[in-house]
């Protein structure tokens, strides 16, 4: 078989509930790696909170982070990093429309620096996972000089869909905003034109892999591009009805290997 690519989202797809990697799903992928298929991760999350499971992974490939805003090759500089950042002056309007709410916080993103509106405790254990960013807390439109790399803003679940829609009025033609839900409830904010699929475009050009031989999982809306793009966009079990509407096929949740099983199937490993 040619080689295939496997594009493969972190939370709530690679990841069990308790965020590790089952033993069934690491030696599969180790397999297909074997088989001469790449297999990559494409997540929201920054670089510095991912690279513990490409290491785990033994992954030797280009990472797609912040939903597609940074993308770059862990092991070879002369690849390139390709950094898609918010304008200054939208993420401040970002910034100020949210402000009219009644949101948790702000969270903004520069690569690893992070301007975080209000200390909490629960956003603090997670921004600290993996190698710790530089923080500063404390009124995030005065600190922001940069352009962002990602907003992030934590409300109650009952009004994300009324600050997507202010979002979408002041500032739409500008992002691309996704939500997280619960326990979290967070709505992602990105360039406009960037997501996952831009990011797994790249790698497949570097491996000349057309898109008939790509594999792409996830569970969440922000995967929606990426399964579309593949050829096997497969949504999880536990994934959204939106993004298993939109996949090629649907496999169990991530707490039952669905993962694994699909790739086992797909490959024919016994």
């Amino acid at each position: 078989m040619k080689p295939h690519l496997i594009a493969i989202d972190l939370d709530g797809t690679l990841l069990r509930d308790n965020k590790t990697i089952s033993e069934r799903t690491l030696n599969t992928i180790n397999h297909v790696r074997k088989l001469g298929h790449h297999v990559m991760i494409a997540t929201g999350r920054p670089f510095r909170a991912s690279h513990v499971y490409y290491k785990q992974m033994g992954l030797d490939t280009p990472i797609v982070n912040y939903n597609g805003a940074y993308v770059h090759h862990p092991h070879d500089a002369a690849w390139g990093t390709f950094h898609s950042p918010l304008e200054l002056n939208v993420a401040q309007q970002i910034i100020d429309t949210c402000g009219k709410y009644n949101i948790r916080n702000i969270m903004a993103q520069v690569k690893d620096e992070v301007f975080l509106q209000n200390y909490d405790e629960a956003i603090m254990e997670f921004l600290t996972f993996g190698t710790p960013p530089k923080i500063e807390i404390g009124h995030v439109r005065e600190k922001l000089k940069t352009e962002t790399t990602s907003i992030l803003i934590h409300t109650k679940e009952e009004e994300l869909d009324t600050i997507r829609h202010h979002l979408a009025k002041e500032v739409g033609n500008y992002i691309e905003h996704r939500t997280s839900g619960s326990p979290w409830n967070i709505i992602e904010i990105i360039k406009a034109g960037i997501n996952k699929a831009v990011g797994v475009k790249k790698v497949a050009a570097t491996y000349e892999i057309p898109e008939e031989r790509i594999i792409a999982f996830g569970d969440e809306d922000n995967d929606l591009e990426m399964l579309t793009f593949a050829k096997y966009g497969v949504a999880m079990g536990n994934a959204i009805d939106e993004v298993k509407s939109a996949a090629y096929d649907v496999t169990n949740s991530n707490e039952e290997d669905g993962l694994a099983q699909f790739l086992e199937k797909f490959f024919k490993i016994s």
